[in-house]
């Protein structure tokens, strides 16, 4: 699994070429080196917001995995869980759609959800 998502977006020429200067002066190895820097910066000058927002909106943070079990346990409990992820929010292979949708109210995720396509086809309305 990897840990990290591709993400695209457009420059304007003027910062792709002042972003290419410090990648020639040694200041970065790369461009993709310059802009981690540039998001992990930004993410750390709204680290207090971002913790706020987190407590406040019932978050969890980081990689959120969900089995069979775990899932088949929930549901013979009578209980279904609202899904507010912050990062990865995974429901492993052995989970089928009717489980999910039995097992889970809402989902939203931040981030990147992974699970098999018919149980993601499964949940879509659930997700905001």
């Amino acid at each position: 699994m990897a840990d990290t998502e591709k993400v695209s977006f457009n420059l304007s020429v003027v910062d792709l070429g002042k972003m290419d200067l410090l990648v020639e002066q040694g200041h970065y190895a790369s461009r993709t080196d310059f802009l981690v820097a540039a998001v992990r910066t930004q993410l750390l000058t709204h680290s207090s917001t971002l913790q706020d927002l987190v407590i406040r909106q019932s978050s969890l943070t980081g990689a959120a995995v969900f089995n069979r079990k775990t899932l088949e346990r929930l549901v013979a409990q009578g209980k279904q869980l609202d899904l507010n992820v912050v990062g990865l929010l995974m429901l492993t292979k052995d989970v089928t759609p009717e489980l999910a949708a039995a097992a889970i109210r809402t989902i939203k995720v931040r981030g990147a959800f992974r699970a098999p396509a018919e149980v993601k086809a499964a949940l879509r309305e659930k997700m905001e």
